[in-house]
């Protein structure tokens, strides 16, 4: 992608760019070319599910943006196109979508099929253990082995996919034994790094949380599962990332498939529940973090922790009941745990 503006970071000729520097890339590109219209908003979840990249890049991609004077601050949160950056030449004024909705992919590198590939054993761990087969997966995507490789490393990064004892990849089923020991791992280590990210919180980061929590309660039955799996993200992610203990959220983001798996769940069982419980329930942390009560609210997280695993459970048999996923050639069932 060519350079549109002067002084922009490049990475050193022949180098692989980082993962910042490709989003930042690529959706400055679509800025200075129009693609991305004034005002459209650009939030880092938004961004970081959007390209199959951790919170951190997209954060930092946002910040270049901002520093280059193509994004700014937004009222509430996140960041819109600057309108004094839009060319004049460009064409008519685009109306801005009311939410970002827009696929933002690398046209040669695996942020093109991450995606959708990881959604698809989302989809499927909650029936068994699957077999993943690089080859049919470059095959059926018509991609390099270099890129599945990349795929794969992602997947393995956030908790999806492991290697059994004969160094295969496989996805181990969301089973309730499993279930139940990633909760266990979490409500060890989350309450830990609650207790170091509170005195970090910015109270206004706090005051956004609350707000959008009470919006989602006051939606009663009609909030949307997207919604759902944002909120879960700000309190589990964002919150704790304020921890300031890179190794200790490393150990937390190594589980984190149940938080992926959630998007799948949210959207196929919104009505499990007639008023979704864990919203109270991080309603609660919040207000006492806000009252400077650490320890309490270190407490009301395991205890949400705890009483989550068996909604998890729950929403997962709902799942295997109700569905049955259709074959693909780079998944293969197991019938057993690898």
């Amino acid at each position: 992608m060519p350079d549109h503006r002067q002084g922009r970071t490049r990475p050193e000729s022949g180098a692989a760019p980082r993962l910042y520097q490709r989003v930042f890339d690529i959706v400055a590109g679509q800025i200075e070319t129009g693609a991305l219209p004034d005002g459209t908003k650009l939030r880092e979840l938004t961004l970081a599910t959007q390209f199959g990249v951790s919170r951190a890049p997209a954060r930092q991609a946002l910040m270049e943006l901002e520093r280059q004077g193509l994004v700014e601050k937004a009222a509430g949160r996140g960041f819109r196109v600057r309108s004094a950056h839009r060319p004049e030449s460009s064409g008519p004024r685009i109306s801005p979508p009311k939410e970002v909705d827009l696929r933002l992919l690398s046209s040669s590198s695996w942020e093109r099929i991450y995606g959708e590939v990881e959604s698809e054993i989302i989809a499927r761990i909650a029936f068994a253990d699957w077999r993943v087969n690089e080859a049919e997966l470059a095959r059926h995507y018509r991609v390099s082995r270099t890129v599945t490789r990349d795929v794969v490393g992602r997947l393995q990064q956030r908790g999806l996919i492991r290697k059994d004892d004969r160094s295969r990849w496989y996805a181990p089923s969301l089973s309730p034994d499993h279930v139940g020991e990633l909760y266990e791992l979490r409500w060890l280590l989350e309450p830990v790094a609650l207790a170091k990210a509170a005195p970090n919180v910015p109270a206004s980061f706090l005051q956004d949380m609350r707000r959008s929590l009470e919006s989602a309660i006051g939606d009663g039955e009609g909030i949307a599962g997207s919604t759902l799996d944002q909120l879960e993200e700000e309190m589990h992610m964002a919150l704790l990332g304020h921890c300031g203990n890179g190794t200790l959220m490393q150990a937390i983001t190594l589980h984190q498939s149940l938080l992926i798996a959630h998007r799948f769940l949210y959207r196929w069982t919104p009505r499990l529940f007639k008023a979704e419980p864990f919203l109270p329930e991080h309603l609660e942390i919040v207000d006492r973090l806000e009252r400077g009560r650490i320890d309490n609210a270190a407490e009301a997280l395991e205890h949400h922790l705890r009483v989550s695993r068996d909604r998890a459970i729950a929403r997962i048999d709902l799942i295997v009941r109700e569905f049955q996923p259709d074959d693909l050639p780079y998944l293969e069932r197991l019938e057993s745990a690898a």
